[in-house]
């Protein structure tokens, strides 16, 4: 079971920038996804998560407005589009599945990937 984030880069504050998470190696037919964020010297938080259909969205206070999460379940991808972006929004950003969006939402997803790094110049 693996999930590849990718997409993360240096940009500058109030640009843009698409995460990728690719999933393999199992189906997570049903399955819900999310991204987290870690910033340095800061615990993990929520960042935001999407159901197996697409049609229901949460977004942590911090991002609502600026960020919209995808799913391509044809290509087993999920997808994080950041606008507008500031400095506090550097971090490692881990993308997430769990069969419960409960779990991705307010507790730890049971599948995990390696984190891609965002940093924001001022």
């Amino acid at each position: 079971v693996q999930l590849q984030a990718s997409g993360g880069g240096l940009v500058q504050a109030g640009g843009s920038l698409r995460l990728s998470c690719a999933a393999s190696g199992r189906t997570f037919s049903g399955y819900g996804m999310g991204w987290f964020r870690q910033a340095p010297g800061k615990e993990r938080k929520f960042v935001a998560a999407i159901s197996w259909s697409g049609g229901s969205t949460y977004y942590g206070d911090s991002v609502k407005d600026r960020f919209t999460i995808s799913r391509d379940n044809a290509k087993n991808t999920m997808y994080l589009q950041m606008n507008s972006l500031k400095p506090e929004d550097t971090a490692l950003y881990y993308c997430a599945a769990d069969s419960s969006l409960g779990q991705l939402r307010f507790g730890s997803p049971d599948y995990w990937g390696q984190g891609t790094l965002v940093t924001v110049s001022s």
